[in-house]
């Protein structure tokens, strides 16, 4: 049965996301032929007593080359039966769809109003992704397919082509998208967007800089070694502004009371607690955090809340030729939908990335014999660029006065202790990094 056969399969993807427990059922909640020997399965997986969905285009061959192999999945009723993301001559039905906006079933592809879409290029899988499939299209496209699937319109597709419509900057053009219904709610499948063949990654960019700076001598500082990143943590910083007005214009946006402020500070404070029953190298820095945290109690303003990036950091950004782009608005992927498209303060995003820095400046120094000695170098990029980046947001229109400062403070030392958690579970050697925020 192809069930059994998925049920074998699936806890060898890198994007299953029920790695280590048992399947107790999986079901094909969706059997679409798209072509002959190409079918688009949506597959439930029963564990713990919860079901999770998955979307694989299965492809079914009488044989299987060499360069497929790796995508087998089984023999089922005398064919290979194997994931057909990896076959250039299976997915182009994706690109000719959108550009067509075909309706196949209770699977629609769709165009983005006002684009045209190339359907000739043939596509690659990325390797990287963990939790998504990519497949670039020549240097033209980049198609998401979200693996592990999640009822509902997927944030990055709401504000992709919601920014699109304004002719915003800093994003990459959206083409198309693939969507189903699951539960009776159109679900995004997919999404098509601009492939910036010749932009850098800006983590990479990061490291080079950080990499020049350790290469110097240990009394170099960050402004004086080769490969100064301070000029483009401030067009980051202006990039990252323009997005959030683009955002509040766009979209909904609100404000939080004084007394729903105070309901932050008394979370950070919970989460505080048992971060420090778990890691107790926290322990010595509780003062300095709860002390910054009963700043938010004397607050007497509102709190302004937007539809915001949520998962910001240098991963999330590319450096083209022209400025900077910002990528991957979905989110944090491990969590519910509505949490992920609710409102929240964009200095949420900007303290993200104010943690980016640290970890791009300390990230060299785990296990390094000489992390002591560079340790004033890291301390100095890290300041340098953080303030670089926060000057570049207030050019470019982000709200970050005064009266600002204790709520990205607070923001800050949350996703610090949260990376202190983290980092003590999965990479003990990485605990410093974290735990350098509290020095």
């Amino acid at each position: 049965m192809l069930e059994q056969l998925l049920a074998a399969w699936l806890p060898h993807q890198r994007w299953f996301g029920g790695k280590g427990r048992a399947i107790e059922s999986l079901s094909i909640d969706a059997d679409i032929e798209v072509r002959e020997g190409l079918r688009h399965l949506v597959v439930g997986v029963w564990q713990d007593g919860s079901r999770e969905r998955y979307q694989v285009l299965l492809g079914l061959r009488e044989e299987l080359p060499e360069n497929l192999q790796h995508a087998l999945i089984g023999i089922f009723h005398d064919m290979y039966a194997y994931d057909a993301l990896h076959d250039a001559t299976c997915t182009t039905w994706l690109l000719e769809g959108m550009a067509r906006d075909e309706t196949r079933e209770s699977l629609r592809l769709r165009r983005v109003p006002g684009t045209e879409i190339d359907t000739t290029p043939r596509s690659l899988v990325l390797g990287a992704e963990q939790s998504n499939t990519s497949l670039v299209y020549g240097e033209s496209y980049i198609c998401k397919l979200f693996r592990r699937l999640i009822p509902g319109v997927n944030p990055e597709l709401e504000i992709v082509t919601a920014l699109a419509a304004r002719q915003a900057p800093h994003i990459a053009q959206p083409y198309g998208w693939v969507e189903t219904d699951l539960d009776g709610t159109p679900t995004t499948l997919a999404i098509t967007q601009e492939f910036l063949s010749v932009a850098n990654d800006g983590w990479d960019l990061a490291l080079t800089s950080v990499r020049d700076l350790y290469g110097s001598p240990p009394e170099t500082g960050a402004a004086e070694a080769g490969g100064d990143f301070a000029a483009e943590a401030e067009r980051l910083g202006t990039a990252t502004a323009r997005v959030h007005v683009e955002l509040a214009a766009a979209f909904p946006v609100d404000t939080v009371e004084p007394p729903e402020i105070r309901l932050m500070a008394e979370d950070l404070r919970r989460r505080l607690g048992r971060a420090v029953a778990e890691v107790p190298e926290l322990r010595p820095h509780v003062g300095a955090i709860e002390a910054a945290i009963a700043t938010l109690d004397d607050l007497d303003g509102d709190m302004n809340v937007q539809r915001v990036h949520g998962d910001y950091h240098l991963g999330q950004v590319m450096r083209t030729p022209t400025d900077w782009i910002v990528l991957d608005f979905e989110g944090e992927p491990g969590q519910p939908l509505a949490e992920r498209r609710a409102l929240s303060s964009p200095l949420r995003d900007v303290a993200g990335m104010l943690r980016s820095f640290e970890y791009a400046a300390r990230h060299l120094l785990a296990g390094h014999p000489d992390a002591e000695v560079h340790e004033p170098q890291a301390a100095d990029w890290a300041d340098r660029n953080k303030a670089a980046f926060l000057c570049g947001y207030r050019a470019g229109g982000g709200s970050l006065g005064e009266a600002e400062t204790p709520l990205l403070r607070a923001f800050e030392l949350g996703k610090a202790v949260y990376e202190v958690v983290y980092e003590a579970r999965h990479r003990p050697t990485w605990l410093p990094i974290p735990l350098a925020a509290f020095g």
